[in-house]
């Protein structure tokens, strides 16, 4: 049988249905926060060149606009998650979207490039909050047998502002100024926050005698392998991720880097689908095939040697199996933290962001050092002892059943 979160008593209270559903309305309210947290990080990319202009500062400075937002939500998701881990979930929730609203004005009215990242930094604090609380809110909301069909449903958030939000972003920042795109993300926060508090359940936060230290989620049997693969999983995809029209400028398809990221974006969507149609019972063997999955698509890459064919193929397998990772290891590890579920969220989603910022940095080391085609190989050095920690994780952490109340 599975670990009882928190909130199983308040489940147990909710009216039983022959058929129980998905409470759609209020999972595609998470979702569209998920998308909120997604786009306000990813946007300053697509509109780089023109916010550096308008600010006085160099392109390479202006990037630091998205360091500092997962300064911000790596620096602060742990601590600020223990601190509000008595708070109703709604009010967290509100708590957190006003913060998007509040950092996106900012941003979107700032001629001052230390307040634009103050901004930032804020707007990263609020993604801490949020996303240590977005998967284990899903889950509460969901009858006990759909908690996993609820998680990827709220994740489509991610895919949705990859492959669609940030190329929106960017053509109405190119067409109406790049301040005009943040305006949008404000008034589209706004509207999210009356929907959450109009159409969004409450719960309530941990109890007093469910609180523990991080320290005391790591002994859950289960919650430091799905950390570790997180970790390692996120460092592997972010090295290519961020660096993919790199890779690609060097085989002379810089020019089509959005085109690519398009078939991506799509791939995800259907992998982030199918991962929700059978993560119920099948969390292990998804995550198996989602780590060989991007695995391939590395193979496929790093064998690329001028031939164009091979990159979209790659592309797809690569967007399918990360499509659905987020819910996977989210997923994981409220399955395995039980009663420690919120605290080893918090430890997740920090890791999350270290392995993003660490991406990034070990990209750039491996591209002054070895060039662009080290990347798809870095990528499956990295997959070998992910694999290996989830196929021996069966006892605890991507189980081999399932077990459903």
């Amino acid at each position: 049988m599975r670990n009882r979160t928190p909130l199983d008593t308040d489940l147990e209270r909710q009216p039983r249905t022959a058929s129980p559903r998905l409470p759609l309305t209020a999972l595609l309210a998470l979702a569209t926060a998920v998308f909120v947290t997604s786009l306000t990080e990813t946007l300053p990319a697509g509109v780089l060149p023109a916010m550096s202009a308008d600010l006085g500062v160099g392109e390479s400075a202006m990037g630091q606009s998205v360091t500092v937002y997962a300064a911000g939500t790596a620096l602060t998701a742990i601590p600020l998650s223990a601190a509000t881990a008595h708070w109703r979930r709604k009010r967290l929730l509100l708590a957190a979207m006003a913060g998007f609203a509040v950092a996106n004005t900012v941003t979107a009215a700032s001629a001052s490039y230390p307040l634009t990242m103050a901004a930032r930094f804020t707007a990263g604090v609020a993604a801490g909050l949020a996303w240590a609380l977005l998967a284990g809110y899903a889950r509460r909301l969901a009858p006990p047998a759909l908690q996993g069909k609820a998680v990827a449903v709220v994740m489509t958030g991610i895919p949705v502002a990859l492959s669609l939000g940030v190329p929106a972003g960017t053509y109405l920042g190119g067409a109406l100024g790049w301040r005009t795109a943040f305006w949008l993300m404000t008034a589209l926060t706004a509207v999210l926050l009356g929907w959450i508090a109009v159409g969004v359940p409450d719960r309530p936060g941990q109890r007093p005698e469910a609180r523990g230290g991080m320290l005391r989620a790591l002994t859950v049997p289960g919650v430091a392998p799905v950390l570790f693969v997180t970790l390692v999983f996120v460092l592997a995809h972010t090295v290519l991720y961020a660096y993919i029209a790199t890779f690609l400028d060097r085989f002379g398809m810089g020019d089509r880097a959005d085109l690519v990221l398009l078939v991506f974006g799509g791939a995800s969507l259907i992998g982030i689908w199918v991962v929700g149609a059978h993560i119920d019972r099948r969390l292990r063997a998804l995550t198996v095939a989602s780590t060989l999955l991007v695995g391939a698509a590395a193979v496929l890459l790093a064998g690329y040697a001028g031939t164009e064919p091979l990159v979209w193929p790659a592309a797809a397998l690569w967007g399918l199996g990360w499509g659905g990772a987020p819910t996977l290891l989210q997923t994981a590890v409220a399955e395995a933290g039980g009663e420690q579920a919120d605290a080893a969220q918090a430890m997740l989603v920090t890791l999350w962001n270290a392995a993003m910022a660490g991406g990034g940095a070990l990209g750039g080391i491996l591209l002054g050092l070895f060039g662009a085609t080290a990347f798809p190989w870095t990528v499956l050095v990295l997959l070998v002892p992910v694999l290996a920690v989830v196929v021996g994780a069966r006892a605890h952490g991507f189980p081999a059943a399932t077990a459903r109340r």
